[in-house]
């Protein structure tokens, strides 16, 4: 998927538990966005044949499957992680992530289940991806955790997820220049708390509009609400990537 393509850039968080109506945001966003993305709500009240049934779907009348990012954010001891990425693999993910904060050897036991298990089907493996810090959280949060500035801990974390195996990290766009040039050119950032806009922050914290989260350095955008809650989500999803196009060649 080539990431010149503004559309490509983005990847609509569909947090729905209702299947119908997930369904009817992909088949109305096919062609305007890049991927998209289903997180706990649409898992936990669907499981991975819900996961499967909607990205198998055919979404543009072609037979074309929408690229999908499975943000479960696993978070357990390496063995656990690691048959939860082999299971997951059965939807055909184009990015998973686990939770950085797992610790290094559970990062590796991601990445290895991710690509021996790509191995046994035949497919690409899928870019395993480290959350970092939550874009709900600021410092303020993090100091209550102990865990000092949120712009030190993403860059710790990255690194952890960089010298570990994955192949990129979530982050808020606030982080994404310091990160492009610690980690290169290479390392997927991929960037939610995206606000394009007058559009509200909701319970997000470190946000920012599209357009200057690619020029901030990052890869992929996750965008939810202000798609999904739009009238017309497709002009939405169209809108925000003009807004990334006008600043790749602003």
């Amino acid at each position: 998927m080539s990431k010149s393509f503004a559309p490509n850039r983005i990847f609509c968080a569909i947090d729905s538990a209702d299947f119908d109506a997930a369904q009817g945001l992909v088949r109305g966003l096919a062609g305007a966005v890049g991927g998209i993305k289903l997180g706990l709500e649409f898992f936990t009240a669907n499981g991975i044949t819900g996961v499967r049934r909607l990205v198998e779907d055919d979404a543009d009348g072609n037979g074309a499957a929408p690229h999908l990012f499975l943000d479960l954010k696993f978070h357990d001891i390496p063995n656990t992680v690691a048959a939860a990425v082999r299971a997951a693999m059965s939807c055909a993910p184009f990015m998973i992530n686990v939770h950085a904060q797992g610790g290094a050897e559970m990062c590796r036991a991601a990445a290895g289940a991710a690509a021996e298990e790509a191995a046994r089907r035949g497919v690409e493996p899928p870019r395993v991806l480290g959350v970092t810090v939550l874009t709900s959280l600021d410092d303020d949060d993090l100091d209550q955790l102990g865990q000092g500035k949120a712009a030190d801990q993403v860059r710790r974390l990255a690194a952890l997820c960089q010298d570990n195996g994955l192949d990129g990290v979530v982050c808020s766009a606030f982080e994404a220049t310091a990160l492009r040039a610690q980690c290169g050119a290479d390392f997927t950032l991929v960037v939610p708390g995206i606000r394009p806009g007058s559009s509200a922050a909701d319970d997000q914290k470190r946000v920012m509009g599209p357009g200057q989260a690619v020029k901030a350095g990052a890869d992929y955008l996750v965008i939810g609400r202000p798609i999904t809650r739009a009238p017309d989500a497709a002009a939405a999803a169209y809108a925000i990537a003009e807004e990334i196009t006008a600043a790749e060649t602003g």
